[in-house]
């Protein structure tokens, strides 16, 4: 019986002492400062940027007309034609135009000769100076009456305003046409259209805007300039809003409608507080973004808010947040720690340790 109560005393004892060394080694543990990896803060000038997908379209189509009526003598073109810029597309019947402009000519080259010999006289001072204003008058009106029959003709004559496809041809030879009446319709060859789609976020941001450029899919190394045409002012379904770009055609690429391009926007920041981080710096908590800040006089470290505004191709990201150049964030391993845990900074290698082997 007394070797039992023994060894019952000897088990307690040593449980205390086994709790006592446990709890010893966790306070231990939790006093031990973690080695950590940090950078410094850097300050951000210039431009951000922000990339969207996108993919061209054919240039709108322009509906051309006659500026004058009248039936329709020829149409030379079919719809899917390629035509040259001057090149003739279609023909109304001249006939009636024609009478008009030789009936101006005749009267204009009368009145002009009519209206010379007066002037001349005036200057010799034979004729009185009230007959000099009326051949004057009577060229002027005569001149324009000429020349509104001579464009008339011409205007019969429906040439391609530039280099592209005849898209539609909506009469055929014979229709009579009205004035202003679209008779065919083409794309225009020199240009292609780029549409986007941007997020609220960056359409408030539309007036700093500043430049624009692409890069298709088949010729990744190439950075082709944008114009941009117009920004929708209403959200779709999708809360977006579509944003329109010009791409002038470059004859040493084969760019065709429907290959897809990265659309880069090119912006001033308007926040006064934006800081460059490495992007293994950042780490999230219930959907926002953070980074640890050191506090070097104790060694601490703790959560500092930021919100990502760029990630670059280099490794960093551009945030806006009220961090200082200058200051210390750990920059490795940030998931693992906790909020006012003590650190310790791993230091830098030395220099004389070639590809950091030691």
């Amino acid at each position: 019986m007394k070797t039992i109560f023994f060894l019952r005393n000897i088990l307690v004892m040593t449980g205390i002492a086994v709790t006592v060394f446990s709890c010893r080694q966790k306070t231990e543990s939790l006093s031990i400062a973690q080695l950590v990896k940090t950078a410094e803060v850097k300050t951000r000038e210039g431009l951000l940027t922000v990339t969207y997908p996108g993919r061209l379209q054919a240039a709108s189509d322009v509906k051309l007309s006659f500026r004058v009526a009248g039936p329709i003598q020829k149409i030379f073109v079919s719809e899917g034609e390629y035509v040259k810029k001057g090149q003739l597309l279609a023909r109304l019947d001249p006939r009636d135009y024609q009478l008009q402009y030789d009936a101006a000519h005749a009267e204009y080259i009368q009145v002009k000769g009519e209206s010379e010999r007066v002037m001349e006289l005036y200057k010799r001072k034979s004729v009185p100076v009230n007959e000099y204003d009326k051949a004057v008058a009577a060229l002027k009106r005569v001149t324009a009456a000429y020349h509104a029959q001579k464009n008339a003709l011409e205007d019969t004559r429906l040439k391609a305003p530039f280099d592209g496809y005849v898209q539609t041809k909506y009469f055929d030879a014979f229709e009579i046409v009205s004035q202003g009446t679209p008779v065919v319709s083409m794309i225009n060859n020199d240009y292609l259209d780029v549409d986007v789609e941007v997020p609220s976020s960056d359409y408030i941001r539309r007036e700093d805007f500043r430049t624009f450029y692409c890069t298709a899919d088949v010729y990744p190394d190439q950075e082709l300039p944008l114009e941009l045409l117009d920004i929708t002012r209403k959200a779709n379904f999708n809360q977006l809003f579509k944003v329109r770009f010009r791409l002038k055609r470059d004859n040493n690429l084969n760019l065709a409608p429907g290959m897809s391009v990265s659309v880069t926007i090119d912006y001033a920041p308007t926040a006064e507080h934006l800081a460059v981080v490495p992007v293994s710096a950042l780490f999230q908590q219930e959907g926002r973004s953070y980074v640890w800040l050191l506090d070097t006089d104790k060694q601490t470290i703790k959560m500092f808010p930021v919100k990502v505004r760029q990630v670059t191709k280099s490794g960093e990201a551009i945030v806006e947040s009220e961090l200082r150049p200058g200051e210390q964030i750990v920059s490795a391993g940030v998931n693992s720690l906790k909020d006012g845990q003590k650190v310790r900074i791993l230091p830098a290698p030395s220099s004389s340790n070639v590809g950091q082997l030691l």
